[in-house]
């Protein structure tokens, strides 16, 4: 991860989003870190990390954990057999 100092960043924001895209730049004020600049390289990207940051679908996905920890989860051969698939075995 790179460091630049936030009068730098807004003297060349156009650049440092690019940079972005490849790798996250720590914004730093009087040497301490003070911001991450997160760039996208596609509109998935975009979409990606909205949905991992969204509070609803974390918390949709711990539900769904501890569901699966609590033995409320269907095994993955049931529901290949009610599709009439054949179940694969390594």
């Amino acid at each position: 991860m790179k460091r630049v100092a936030l009068a730098t960043v807004k003297d060349n924001l156009s650049k440092y989003l690019r940079e972005a895209a490849r790798d996250r730049i720590v914004i730093t004020r009087h040497g301490k870190a003070v911001g991450v600049l997160i760039g996208f390289q596609t509109e998935e990207d975009w979409f990606d990390y909205r949905l991992e940051n969204d509070p609803r679908f974390l918390k949709r996905i711990a539900q769904a954990r501890a569901s699966l920890k609590a033995g409320q989860g269907i095994p993955w051969a049931k529901i290949e057999a009610a599709e009439g698939r054949r179940v694969r075995t390594h």
